[in-house]
């Protein structure tokens, strides 16, 4: 199982980073930022494998690549700013945290708008 791996590299970086933290805590803030990094790129090509997957579906269900790509967006924006937010509380930054993650909602609802108008424009052409 590949997530024991990525637990047990955290735990790892975990127990480092508190060693470090009494020390250098700037060091210590490094360390878990690149750990969460190498993390992210051990499993990139599992999100690559993911879209290709949504958007071989896509296609074949005759759905618009414009929405697929607004999607996939959308939850690029999520992942990434929670990554961002955790790093910011990470660092004793809540609030500052607390403002990437209101950014990202609405940054999302604008990615989102012309996704909810074609459900809208499809729903009011089947009631009609």
């Amino acid at each position: 199982m590949e997530i024991l791996q990525y637990v047990g590299f955290a735990f790892i970086a975990t127990v480092i980073a508190l060693i470090l933290r009494q020390q250098k805590p700037e060091i210590a803030l490094l360390l878990s930022v690149v750990a969460g990094v190498v993390i992210f790129l051990a499993v990139l090509d599992k999100i690559d494998a993911v879209i290709n997957v949504l958007t071989d579906l896509a296609s074949r269900a005759n759905v618009n690549v414009i929405y697929l790509g607004a999607i996939l967006k959308i939850i690029g924006i999520a992942y990434i700013a929670d990554f961002g937010a955790q790093i910011c509380r990470d660092a004793g930054e809540g609030a500052l945290g607390a403002k990437i993650e209101f950014a990202a909602k609405i940054l999302i609802m604008v990615l989102a708008v012309p996704i909810v108008m074609a459900v809208l424009d499809t729903l009011m052409k089947i009631l009609s």
